[in-house]
């Protein structure tokens, strides 16, 4: 190997297992902890604001997201054409490309900025806040679209990062935003007792910081592959990246819809109680697939700069090792978040024994899906990185929004609030199904296995 080998690892490297971990291991941090720093949000409001406050929260996230999805749709679009480029070695248009994309979203945040607090009410009330919630949901959701440009660039910078051939540094950008917004909500909301505003311009001040700084840095000399300079107009380029990232669009988008059909029948069968719980399993949620999402993400650049450069024998190699990985660590993940379920729902409702009992139940049953969700996101990430937006988009509308919203319509009409933890067991299942379809159809096409 070349100089550093063991510090700098490039996207034309041959990757055994230990590489594979250590290129995308960066990522699989900066996931989790992004998941850990808005795990305390919950933790401080639920515990310093109160039920109702935590409730509105959880209602109005799902509308927040459905914004800030298109920065993750043209993150993970964007860097997997970026990656090609790079792999083909047109590293000139692939810098044109990679400053263009943010260019587009830095405006689509300005206009998410401005719709999405005129309609934070009207929204509010759509979701089915009732009359005590409602002013906490508007309060919270103006706030957080006050950030909504650096918050759609964190997401776009933290896939460029890794295309970037610097996982590390999007790691500890996305340390220093979590760590500001962890300390702003123990000062704002546990020491100075601001309320639910205190926590959401905490999330804002952390947002800033993994927007902003990224841009800074591209924006100056570095040693990465990528720099934000002049940008040539590429209509195809952002027509692509966008049906690149579609199925992350789309799985973004999808998740607010089921999110808010949860909270409808979750009010229905069990009242506040049961979007609370509702909420503090989206928490511990995202901690848990925060691998599965980290590794995707980390592993996507290097399947794309592959595809770009014609290297079927690394892409066979990189994708056996892939599948190999994420079903150990899916039986990993499944046992871990069955065990600590009781001591993760005691952190959010230690006060509540009845909120404590639903909550630490639903968190074992919905723990179940982990053992499918790996391949899952997998499968969509891997066909975004081979520029194949169709498949990606079908796997990611089927399992998070089709299956979903099939399974939490049915099941409680017959197992009532059981069947809707138990609907994303059930679309879990039925998504890895077609997954592997498309995985073995398509194996010749691209030259994967």
């Amino acid at each position: 190997m070349s100089r550093n080998a063991k510090e700098e690892i490039r996207l034309s490297d041959h990757f055994t297992y230990g590489r594979l971990l250590r290129f995308t291991l960066p990522s699989i941090a900066m996931m989790i902890f992004t998941s850990i720093y808005g795990v305390v949000d919950g933790i401080f409001v639920s515990n310093y604001v109160g039920e109702t406050p935590f409730a509105a929260l959880n209602l109005i996230m799902p509308y927040i997201m459905l914004f800030t999805a298109v920065g993750t749709m043209f993150g993970t679009g964007g860097s997997a054409l970026v990656a090609f480029t790079l792999g083909a070695g047109d590293r000139k248009k692939a810098n044109e490309i990679f400053s263009l994309i943010l260019y587009f979203v830095t405006g689509l945040g300005a206009l998410f900025m401005v719709i999405g607090i005129v309609f934070a009410e009207p929204a509010s009330k759509l979701l089915g806040a009732d009359e005590a919630m409602l002013p906490y949901c508007v309060q919270y959701a103006r706030i957080c679209f006050v950030g909504a440009i650096p918050f759609s660039l964190q997401y776009v910078f933290q896939s460029f990062f890794i295309t970037a051939e610097k996982p590390k540094l999007g790691l500890y950008v996305t340390v220093l935003a979590g760590v500001t917004n962890m300390f702003l909500d123990w000062l704002l909301v546990g020491v100075l007792r601001f309320g639910l505003a205190g926590a959401a311009w905490a999330t804002v001040t952390g947002t800033v910081i993994g927007g902003v700084i990224p841009l800074i840095y591209f924006l100056m000399p570095n040693t990465s592959l990528l720099r934000l300079g002049r940008a040539r107009w590429y209509g195809k380029a952002l027509i692509k990246s966008a049906t690149n990232g579609s199925s992350e669009f789309l799985s973004n988008v999808s998740m607010s819809i089921v999110n808010m059909l949860y909270n409808f029948q979750l009010m229905k069968f069990a009242g506040e109680s049961g979007v609370a719980a509702y909420g503090i399993i989206m928490y511990t949620n995202f901690i848990f697939i925060g691998y599965f999402f980290g590794y995707s993400m980390g592993v996507a650049p290097v399947v794309g700069f592959d595809h770009g450069a014609g290297n079927t024998d690394e892409l066979k190699n990189v994708f056996k090792r892939s599948v190999k990985l994420i079903a150990v660590s899916s039986l990993i993940v499944t046992a871990l978040s069955i065990l600590s379920a009781r001591l993760l729902a005691m952190i959010f409702a230690s006060a509540n024994p009845d909120l404590l009992e639903m909550t630490t139940t639903a968190i074992r049953i919905y723990s179940i899906s982990y053992l499918f969700t790996g391949i899952n996101l997998f499968g969509s990430s891997f066909f975004t990185a081979l520029n194949n937006g169709k498949i990606s988009a079908l796997i990611s509308f089927m399992r998070v929004l089709v299956l979903q919203i099939l399974f939490v319509l049915i099941l409680p009409q017959f197992l009532e609030i059981t069947g809707i933890w138990l609907s994303i067991v059930m679309a879990e299942l039925c998504a890895v199904v077609l997954t592997g379809w498309c995985l073995v159809r398509n194996r010749k096409r691209y030259g994967y296995a």
